[in-house]
């Protein structure tokens, strides 16, 4: 039985269909476009992208070219017999067909040079140092010099140079906010390093939410390692540092509030085993959450809560952060989020003896909500 080829009208259709989908891809507003820089890192790494592909273009046309001038000028005419005159060797042609690539190649060295030098050099002396660990399957960032520990939002101030360490706790993942910088490997027991600065005229309008996610298979809920980064004044980001240092000293809600009851629930039902929310936990902590994971036990690395309520987004940047969607994630964090480790690991979402009620979760709600 033989199969029939596909027709005309089909293969068209196919090809309109992909270059529609390529014509999309390309879209600059998109949330992930890297054909919109917003910075000198992102802007540099789209002129090289430029350079390359156009000197591929090039390359296509002429030897594509040359190949259809070659396949009608020498075809066999009708009731030709003869073989044609066989030659070998062509001194001129070989030349250029050896000089040809070389410039090619030669322009594409140069700027490709030029460029990962100097993205890779050492960002200025002024540059805002955060640390990046990167876990499964959420972010972590840790400012050093502001003693501020958070979680899947990164606050930047606009047009002040930025020095990501970047590691992970468990397995390789991969940084990646395509609008500001490339892509960036996080691997466990190692630091790598990358820089960008916020910058450009399409990023006036502040503050501006770009969009940030794990690009390296990493597990089940890969796809659901997103972030944030929040692009801002320098006075909006020294505010936001300093509210998170207000909210760390702030005493839990007392009396007979939703707020009160919440933090009741919130340290009585196992959430401080795993969360805080009064500031960074001490180096010693974050080890021993991460040892007593890796032994088994039911505590494991959890984002910081201390400024939970002043976020965008929740669950790894899944959701936006309202008390809908956070009375969903509480009740039932395994159908929000397949694979996260509280519901695996929880006591309250593996014990049925242990659920928590609807009042509480209402309750912690109102108190995680308040963090802000």
């Amino acid at each position: 039985m033989s199969l029939r080829p596909p027709s005309r009208r089909l293969l068209a259709l196919g090809l309109s269909v992909a270059v529609i989908l390529i014509l999309m891809a390309c879209t600059p507003s998109h949330n992930q476009s890297t054909f919109d820089p917003l910075g000198p890192v992102a802007e540099k790494q789209l002129t090289l992208f430029n350079i390359i592909f156009w000197a591929a273009v090039f390359v296509f046309i002429v030897v594509g070219g040359a190949l259809i001038y070659t396949v009608i000028r020498f075809r066999r005419r009708a009731g030709q017999t003869e073989i044609p005159v066989q030659t070998h060797g062509n001194t001129p042609l070989e030349i250029g067909w050896t000089i040809a690539p070389a410039i090619v190649l030669l322009v594409v060295a140069v700027p490709t040079v030029i460029y990962i030098f100097d993205i890779a050099g050492e960002p200025p002396p002024d540059a805002l140092e955060v640390n990046v660990i990167g876990h499964q399957w959420w972010w972590e960032f840790e400012y050093p010099e502001q003693n501020v520990v958070t979680a899947n939002e990164l606050h930047i101030p606009v047009d002040v140079p930025i020095k990501l360490n970047l590691t992970s706790d468990d397995v390789i993942h991969s940084f990646w906010v395509p609008k500001l910088a490339g892509k960036q490997d996080v691997i466990p027991t190692n630091i790598n390093t990358m820089q960008f600065t916020a910058s450009g005229s399409d990023i006036d309008t502040l503050p501006a939410i770009l969009f940030g996610q794990c690009a390296e298979f990493c597990g089940v809920a890969h796809a659901h390692m997103r972030f944030r980064v929040v692009v801002q004044t320098q006075e909006d980001f020294d505010g936001w540092v300093a509210n998170y240092h207000e909210l760390a000293s702030r005493p839990p809600p007392t009396g007979d509030t939703e707020e009160a009851k919440g933090f009741t629930a919130f340290a009585s039902r196992g959430c401080l085993l795993c969360h805080k929310t009064d500031g960074p936990a001490s180096v010693e902590i974050r080890q021993s959450l991460k040892d007593a994971f890796e032994r088994g036990e039911l505590r494991f690395p959890a984002p910081n809560l201390t400024n939970f309520g002043g976020r965008t987004t929740m669950a790894a940047g899944m959701m936006d952060l309202n008390r809908e969607n956070l009375i969903e994630w509480l009740r039932d964090p395994d159908d929000v989020k397949p694979g996260n480790r509280m519901a695996e690991l929880a006591n309250v979402y593996i014990d049925p003896d242990a659920v928590l009620s609807d009042e509480e979760i209402s309750a912690l709600a109102a108190y995680l909500l308040s963090l802000k």
